[in-house]
């Protein structure tokens, strides 16, 4: 009688003993699918000279953009028109992340895109040949070789009222604002010129000729690549960071001198 209550309570197990088992075989299991579907996606990832066609934009735009814009590019309550506002404005919005919307507001502030290139470039190719617009310049005029000189008092004649003469940006009425242009890519410039996103004018060839343009862009890349000459930027927004900067240390070390000659005084 004694060794078959010892064998009972030799073989009875820990209750925690099956829920170390059963999570042990969630862990397993979990591990072998988060494989397979790693090894099927990367199966599956189309090949690197794979190209997608018009009609693979076509399909994107149904899918993504018709909601708002219409399945005819004709436009609705939501979404205005894209009829020749082609595949230059179509790259911009999408590329930048400002399209598709993600919540109705002053202005569409830029985020990261939700396309990759590829489709970004399909989708503006279906806009451009169902409705042409404004397209791609040739090279050169984005190359940054310029006249830096005169392209920078073209800035600052024309954009710098909104996006500062430092291209640090800047606010405009009702909640909107000029972007800074510190990152913003020789293409973009080009294109926010041409297809006036936004609050921004249209600057057509009777405006700024296309030499114009491409000097503004080399004055904006020779401004992100070159550091300040004269030195900390404070933000690059004139006399308003600067005059805090006084106030807050200048002052603020006057005062602590004062108190210091009068406690050593005393």
């Amino acid at each position: 009688m004694a060794r078959e209550s010892k064998r009972r309570s030799h073989g009875r197990r820990s209750p925690w003993a099956a829920a170390a088992l059963i999570g042990i075989g969630l862990l397993i299991t979990g591990g072998v699918y988060a494989g397979a579907s790693a090894a099927m996606a990367a199966t599956a990832e189309p090949s690197a000279s794979s190209t997608l066609t018009v009609e693979d934009g076509k399909l994107l735009f149904q899918a993504n953009c018709a909601t708002c814009h219409g399945l005819n590019l004709e436009g609705s309550e939501d979404g205005p028109s894209l009829y020749g506002v082609g595949e230059l404005s179509v790259e911009f919005q999408l590329a930048t992340g400002r399209m598709p919307l993600q919540m109705q507001g002053p202005q569409a502030p830029q985020k990261p895109p939700q396309f990759t290139q590829e489709q970004i470039e399909a989708i503006a190719a279906y806009v451009q040949s169902t409705s042409p617009g404004p397209t791609y310049p040739d090279p050169e005029v984005l190359d940054g070789e310029g006249d830096i000189a005169r392209g920078a008092e073209l800035f600052r004649i024309n954009c710098a009222m909104c996006h500062n003469v430092a291209a640090a940006g800047g606010a405009l009425t009702e909640g909107k604002y000029a972007p800074a242009l510190h990152t913003t890519s020789p293409l973009h410039m080009y294109a926010a010129m041409v297809t006036g996103p936004q609050n921004m004018p249209v600057f057509g060839d009777m405006n700024l000729s296309l030499e114009d343009k491409r000097d503004i862009i080399s004055a904006l890349i020779f401004l992100q690549n070159e550091e300040s000459a004269g030195g900390f930027t404070l933000g690059s927004l004139g006399p308003v960071s600067e005059g805090l900067f006084i106030w807050i240390f200048g002052i603020g070390a006057l005062i602590a001198i004062t108190v210091w000659i009068t406690a050593k005084s005393n």
